[in-house]
């Protein structure tokens, strides 16, 4: 049944010329039958049926045309003399489609026809015997009904039309206006990357650059501490290698200006000093650590800090008046694990998906970025019984 059903919508065509064959036939059959008085009309009626069936055929085709031929037709009905039959039904068919998909002239044109044929019909073919005026109104207006009906009915299926046309258009655009967007953000957050990694590189360097003039110094007065600033180079290289290996591929779009002091970039450190400023502002904060501390990358640091950063943001800013959140820092042995709940409102799903679709979110987008930058994994969405959260792991060593 499907399947026919997609055919026919496939040929829109052949279903109107089916249906105009069928008219065609069953206006025949008074005209076989003898039902017209003389012969001159039976003569007329053919051709009148053959071009409203003609109408039906082509409605889709040309609508603002076939309009035309059936005010012909029927003005040729009226000056001829030619009784209305069944085929006369095509000017319900026409009206109906002009009224949905033709010209706004053509749909005026249509209505004004609907209000007066039957009008015009009865003037020129009025029943016999003495029939009162109200009657007469009340049979005109009984067989306008059809005629507004079928207007009535293919304008509102233009305007839904219309509707959803505009829907879907705006859809189309706020789709590509988000894919702007979340594209502009992911390269200024990129961008954002480069730089604090770019920091990060330029204290490994200068760490080995200090290193290596002690060892230079002390290389024979004390070559047990020169090979200890051998070591401490090495192991600082490796580091600054490995995070220039997370640098590429990330493009920088303008470069931060000169300075001669380095400040430096927060680390896991510095994640209980941030949760103690976000105290300060109201809420309030469970900050708990797991496991052993060690010392870990400088580029893992760096994102545990932010990731813990925009959470709180986040939390602020959605989880209403009376949140309250927890933060959760283990020590695995071969990661940092991070886990950011808050117990509020939450965020609406386009904040934690693809980025935001009214161009919010972007400070998912970057947190995405980082852990992807260090290798990690990151989960974010609302959690069970309401609220937020947000869990990363991020690998000791980067991925490759």
């Amino acid at each position: 049944m499907q399947r026919l059903y997609d055919f026919l919508r496939r040929h829109p065509m052949g279903v109107d010329s089916f249906w105009a064959v069928f008219l065609f036939g069953l206006s025949g059959v008074p005209i076989v039958l003898g039902g017209y008085g003389s012969g001159r009309e039976t003569a007329l009626a053919v051709p009148v049926s053959l071009a409203l069936s003609t109408v039906v055929a082509l409605r889709r085709r040309a609508p603002e045309k076939m309009l035309l031929l059936a005010v012909a037709v029927g003005l040729v009905q009226l000056a001829a003399d030619v009784r209305p039959n069944i085929a006369d039904f095509a000017l319900l068919v026409i009206t109906y489609t002009v009224a949905t998909v033709g010209e706004r002239w053509a749909s005026r044109l249509a209505l004004v026809c609907s209000l007066t044929a039957a009008g015009l019909s009865k003037l020129r073919w009025p029943e016999g015997g003495q029939e009162h005026w109200a009657q007469a109104v009340f049979v005109v207006i009984v067989m306008t009904v059809p005629f507004v009906l079928a207007w009535v009915l293919g304008d509102s299926v233009r305007t839904r039309r219309a509707y959803f046309s505009q829907l879907e258009e705006r859809a189309a655009r706020l789709e590509r206006e988000r894919e702007a967007q979340s594209k502009v953000a992911v390269a200024a957050e990129r961008a954002r990357i480069a730089r604090e990694l770019h920091d990060v590189v330029a204290h490994n360097v200068s760490v080995m650059v200090v290193q290596a003039d002690g060892a230079a110094y002390v290389m024979d007065a004390a070559p047990e501490q020169a090979r200890q600033a051998l070591e401490t180079i090495s192991s600082t290289g490796r580091q600054a290698l490995a995070e220039m290996r997370r640098l590429l591929g990330v493009l920088r779009t303008g470069d931060a200006p000169e300075s001669g002091e380095y400040v430096p970039q927060p680390d896991v450190g510095q994640i209980e000093d941030l949760v103690e400023q976000v105290r300060q502002t109201g809420l309030v904060v469970d900050f708990r650590i797991e496991g052993t501390a060690r010392p870990l990358p400088s580029g893992v640091e760096l994102t545990a800090y932010r990731i813990v950063q925009e959470a709180l943001t986040n939390t602020r800013k959605h989880g209403g008046p009376d949140a309250g959140a927890s933060v959760r820092l283990v020590y695995f042995d071969d990661g940092l694990g991070l886990l950011v709940e808050d117990d509020g409102r939450g965020a609406a799903h386009e904040l934690y998906e693809d980025g935001g679709a009214d161009g919010a979110g972007h400070g998912m987008i970057g947190m995405r970025e980082r852990v992807g930058m260090v290798g990690g994994t990151l989960d974010a969405g609302p959690r069970p019984g309401g609220g937020f959260r947000i869990s990363a792991l991020l690998p000791l060593k980067p991925g490759h």
